[in-house]
């Protein structure tokens, strides 16, 4: 093992903040809407999206025509009465039958074919997220250094309500483009006055929702998913840590915190339920208002003998189908604001997980980063390590080299950065400077103080990360007693037993049990975390013995003394970047003692 000089540290700085814009209701919240939809649209499944949408445009075509004939049948109904004319009124009424057996099972249909497509492309869109989340541990990043908030809720509800109401509204806005040419042509045959009236109407009403209601609307609802899911995340903290929470006591803090959540989701849900008040009134009066113009501007034609009643009740049909037609903003504007607010959401998303596609630049500053290469050993070439989000030196300037079967032990005050060096080595962190040669990062494997215990069968935690192990169940029942646990499969049940480890085993048991991996994974790297704390010195010289035996390398943080005989070198973090690294041999007599 090679040593090189120890350096000086430098001084903190602060790390810039950011703030992030909520878009309004227009051409960017349109460009963010296609960023997120367009690769499913032009990707592997482009043929069924298209294939389905083109279906629900032919069951949306049938459907516009039905009801404009429905409609027509209900003005020669009226008119038919109003003549007292039975042959004419009884006509009337076996089309109209006639165009429901049609009608309701296209309807019924239609309705089915889009929320199944909705489901299609939520599975797809579902599985780009997490694809993106999981690889290259970004779901890791994303935790550590805070860029976003919620990515858990944005993956499993905004995918969902993006993909279904992307659905709903693309629907909606290709039906009312159908509706206004359809009933348009009625209604021009009826009266080209209420034509001009209706268009005037309609365009002042939109005009009105999108500047009056637009941003703030919007802006209301994306700061609500947020505090949701911020309040949901507090109750599943809470169930996560019961026990720990129990034995503290802590249900009035614990209390205070959530009240805390919940204060602001309450508040942020009050103001948003005002505005949303304001827009109902206006909605309301926009819609009730057309219950009267169509009479108004007909009744003259009807009083005068010019225009049959039946017609008049056509009209005002017409009237209101191509009302709902163009006025489709006013009416969904208070679920658009939502969906805008959601998409946003996802586009950052996306923007932190998501590949960026060829030809786009990446924007920002780019910062010094740890940088990873591959090699036969791991070589340590004049590291700095920062924590994420700060300029904070926790190491400055560290060189080694660890040949294999060298066993490295980290030591240090609390704080000092023994954690953070670990995660440079082993890739989870890039902030700082320098050079990390390291073998294949498969050949790590990592002990942490408190291990990872799925939901599953005792097998599964034995052979995890693998789903699946060329071991026979002897072998791992022997593994079992290597790490001081004969009896655990036979206690729980077997190997096949499912069991809530974290709360059935103690943690020096789950201690034990990931020292079981190591022994059915056999790396060529293994790096501990106090993984040992909570063993008895008996069991922790054991196992370390095994680990030293297999020819494994170590690298340890540990803070009793005894550990030290397992290694063959030590390296002390002093703190501010300081670090100082010996041989044992030499660590033993004039390095600073551990505890």
């Amino acid at each position: 093992m090679k040593m090189t000089a120890n350096p000086s540290a430098i001084p903190d700085e602060p790390a810039p903040s950011r703030r992030r814009r909520v878009p309004p209701l227009s051409l960017a919240a349109w460009r963010q809407f296609i960023s997120v939809a367009k690769p499913y649209w032009l990707g592997d499944e482009k043929r069924s999206a298209w294939g389905l949408l083109l279906l629900l445009i032919v069951l949306m075509l049938a459907e516009t025509e039905l009801a404009v004939m429905l409609n027509n049948q209900s003005g020669e109904m009226t008119s038919a009465l109003a003549g007292r004319d039975g042959d004419r009124f009884w006509q009337s009424v076996r089309a109209c039958l006639l165009i429901l057996v049609f009608a309701v099972p296209i309807y019924a249909f239609y309705y089915y074919m889009r929320d199944m497509f909705a489901n299609q492309w939520r599975r797809w869109l579902t599985g780009r997220f997490l694809d993106g989340y999981l690889q290259g541990r970004k779901y890791y990043e994303l935790t550590s250094e805070g860029e976003i908030d919620n990515p858990d809720q944005r993956i499993s509800e905004d995918v969902n309500t993006f993909t279904g109401r992307s659905i709903h509204f693309l629907l909606i806005f290709l039906g009312s483009i159908m509706q206004l040419v359809a009933f348009s042509a009625v209604l021009w045959s009826i009266s080209h006055l209420l034509v001009g009236v209706l268009a005037v109407y309609a365009l002042t009403g939109t005009v009105v929702a999108l500047y009056v209601f637009g941003t703030p609307l919007i802006r209301l609802n994306f700061s609500q998913l947020r505090r949701e899911a911020d309040f949901r995340f507090g109750l599943m903290r809470l169930r996560e840590n019961a026990e720990s929470i129990a034995f503290y006591r802590g249900e009035a803090q614990e209390r205070a915190y959530l009240d805390g959540k919940f204060d602001k989701l309450f508040h942020n849900f009050s103001r948003l339920i005002k505005k949303q008040r304001t827009l109902n009134l206006f909605q309301r009066t926009f819609s009730q208002l057309t219950l009267v113009l169509p009479g108004v501007i007909l009744a003259e034609g009807v009083l005068s003998g010019q225009l049959e009643v039946g017609r008049a009740i056509q009209a005002a049909g017409a009237f209101t189908a191509v009302l709902g037609a163009v006025g489709v903003i006013v009416d969904n504007f208070e679920s658009l604001s939502r969906f805008v607010a959601g998409t946003e959401r996802l586009q950052t998303l996306s923007k932190l997980v998501l590949p960026v596609p060829e030809g786009e630049a990446v924007s920002g500053k780019t910062r010094p980063r740890i940088r990873m290469r591959p090699g036969k050993q791991i070589a340590v070439d004049a590291l700095t390590v920062c924590p994420p989000q700060s300029e904070r030196v926790l190491v400055k300037d560290l060189s080694f080299v660890l040949a294999p079967g060298d066993a490295l032990l980290i030591t240090g005050d609390s704080g000092c950065g023994k954690s953070s060096l670990l995660r440079a080595i082993a890739g989870l962190w890039d902030t700082g400077s320098g050079l990390i040669h390291h073998p294949p990062l498969e050949d790590f494997f990592f002990l942490p103080q408190q291990p990872y215990l799925q939901q599953g069968t005792l097998r599964s935690q034995l052979i995890y990360p693998s789903v699946q192990t060329r071991l026979s169940d002897e072998q791992l029942l022997e593994i079992l007693v290597q790490v001081h646990l004969p009896q655990l499969a036979e206690r729980v049940g077997g190997l096949d037993a499912v069991q809530d480890w974290e709360k059935l085993l103690s943690v020096g048991e789950q201690q034990r049990l990931a020292f079981g991996r190591v022994l059915v994974h056999e790396p060529s790297i293994v790096i501990l975390d106090e993984a040992t704390s909570a063993l008895d010195s008996g069991n922790e010289a054991s196992l370390y013995k095994s680990l030293r035996e297999s020819g494994a390398t170590l690298i340890s943080i540990a803070h009793r003394a005894a550990v030290r005989r397992h290694h063959t070198h030590v390296l002390h973090l002093k703190g501010d970047g300081g670090w100082e690294l010996r041989e044992v041999a030499h660590a033993l007599s004039t390095s600073p003692g551990t505890r």
